[in-house]
């Protein structure tokens, strides 16, 4: 046996490690958001099973469009070939912050409480099982009037922050008839 073999078998190993261990946080984080889902009332917890929606629905209790997880997803893996795709990541890592922020407020946590987004997966413990009840109560993010980061999204069985609600559309307008002046 070489020593090439020997690299390659510890190369191997460490790559099955970390597929082992990159399916237990996702099988992990995946429970939590579904415990998080259900506090927010998102009908069917299921949705925090399933790649990529359960960060868009993430994003939208935290009152940021949804759109822009897909943005960041899209501009990380079309960028990435150029070395710029992680800027994207990053976006998305600071995006999922704020609507942590968001989440965090509707949950009634302090606002330091963010800083365990640092650790995703402890942050969604903490807040899976804690005590506390969603409040829809909460003032509207600052954003909310942003038309790029703002959650106008309305899906069925996700809850909408009343602020961010896409207001309804007037129906047809007949035209006014000018006014005739009296001669």
């Amino acid at each position: 046996m070489d020593t090439y073999s020997g690299i390659l078998a510890a190369y191997m190993a460490a790559m099955v490690g970390m597929v082992i261990v990159g399916v237990l946080v996702y099988v992990v984080t995946a429970f939590f958001l579904s415990k998080v889902f259900a506090k927010a009332g998102v009908q069917g917890t299921w949705k925090a099973w399933v790649p990529v929606y359960n960060f868009m629905i993430f994003f939208k209790l935290g009152d940021l469009s949804p759109w822009l997880v897909l943005y960041c997803f899209g501009g990380s893996i079309l960028l990435s070939w150029i070395g710029i795709g992680f800027i994207f990541s990053l976006a998305l890592f600071v995006g999922g912050g704020v609507a942590a922020y968001r989440i965090g407020m509707k949950l009634g946590k302090e606002t330091g409480f963010v800083a365990f987004w640092l650790i995703p997966v402890v942050w969604l413990g903490i807040v899976a099982f804690g005590k506390e009840q969603w409040n829809t109560a909460v003032a509207p993010a600052q954003w909310a009037s942003n038309a790029f980061l703002a959650d106008r999204t309305v899906w069925d069985g996700v809850p909408v922050q009343a602020s961010s609600a896409v207001p309804p559309m007037a129906g047809p307008v007949a035209p006014v008839a000018p006014e005739n002046p009296a001669v």
